[in-house]
């Protein structure tokens, strides 16, 4: 379920932990990593969240953040079939790394309460997104496909969840938009939404991430052109959304009515406001004219008084 950067590394926190708690925590910044031949990207996320946790320089730590992170995932959602309720207890708080024996949970390390990813694919669970989820601020994989969730995703939730690289939300009910946050995952690689009942256009942040490699939002009711970003992935990613258009789509992108009327609307506002404008000028002619017709007029009965006939009565 996991995106090969995230198993890479897995792999690579695991087989040199020993490595970072003897150099690292001792102060030696100056040591090589190993697996120098490692992808660049993936050093780089284990290096964030070694650097950021810090667990490994004081022992077995135990994070409240994440504690509470599946608690409130616990209680906020619907398990049918009891299987969180029969796994997740957390009557063993006093045991380093006690959540990592929970189904679905993976930690960084088995001693520490440290939540890796979350791998809840395919249990029947029911209700909407569980909002606690962000506390779970290290965590770089979220699966929740093939469950019967529901309702909007929030808004700004996946803008604290920054080191994300796989999120897989597939085969649910969730509907509304899809939210802008999720550009904002600067290491998220795969996101698939497809088999949901979003809503909307395709987010304009979307197409800031560069380290997509896998994208699917099939099977929506996803409207507007597909982003120029997004147009290398295949158009089965992208099909059973009757409002999509443009590549890799065959259906060419057609202007709305909607949108005719509004640019019409527009084009005669700003032409009355032109008129407006030409009317103040012409009053404001006006005014100047008469004006200066008066003064003149004035001016020239006051000094030339001789120039002008009058009745003999008067």
């Amino acid at each position: 379920y996991v995106s090969v950067e995230f198993t890479r590394a897995k792999t690579f926190y695991f087989r040199h932990y020993d490595f970072v708690k003897r150099h690292l925590c001792k102060g030696d910044t100056g040591r090589q990593l190993p697996g120098s031949a490692m992808h660049g990207y993936t050093r780089l996320v284990v290096w964030l969240l070694l650097l950021s946790s810090s667990s490994p320089c004081f022992g077995h730590v135990t994070s409240d953040s994440d504690v509470q992170c599946l608690k409130d995932l616990k209680q906020s959602v619907i398990d049918p079939n009891g299987v969180l309720e029969a796994s997740w207890s957390f009557s063993n708080n006093g045991i380093d790394g006690y959540i990592c024996r929970f189904t679905g949970v993976e930690c960084w390390h088995p001693d520490q309460n440290r939540v890796l990813g979350l791998r809840l694919g395919n249990l029947g669970l029911e209700g909407l997104f569980p909002p606690g989820l962000h506390l779970c601020s290290f965590m770089t994989a979220l699966d929740m496909s093939g469950n019967n969730f529901s309702g909007p995703l929030p808004e700004h939730i996946f803008e604290q969840m920054g080191y994300m690289t796989y999120l897989d939300l597939s085969n649910n009910s969730f509907s509304g938009v899809i939210p802008a946050g999720i550009g904002n995952m600067t290491y998220l690689s795969t996101l698939a939404l497809q088999h949901n009942q979003f809503a909307g256009g395709i987010p304009a942040q979307l197409g800031n991430t560069s380290q997509l490699i896998s994208f699917n939002v099939a099977d929506n009711s996803l409207s507007g052109p597909v982003l120029d970003s997004l147009q290398r992935f295949p158009a089965t990613n992208f099909t059973a959304n009757p409002g999509l258009c443009g590549p890799p789509l065959d259906k060419r992108c057609k202007k709305r009515f909607r949108v005719r009327i509004h640019v019409r609307l527009v084009r005669t506002r700003e032409m009355f406001v032109r008129i407006q404008k030409l009317l103040h000028r012409i009053n404001d002619a006006s005014i100047i004219g008469a004006l200066a017709g008066f003064i003149f007029g004035f001016m020239v009965a006051f000094y030339f008084p001789h120039k002008f006939l009058f009745c003999g009565r008067l």
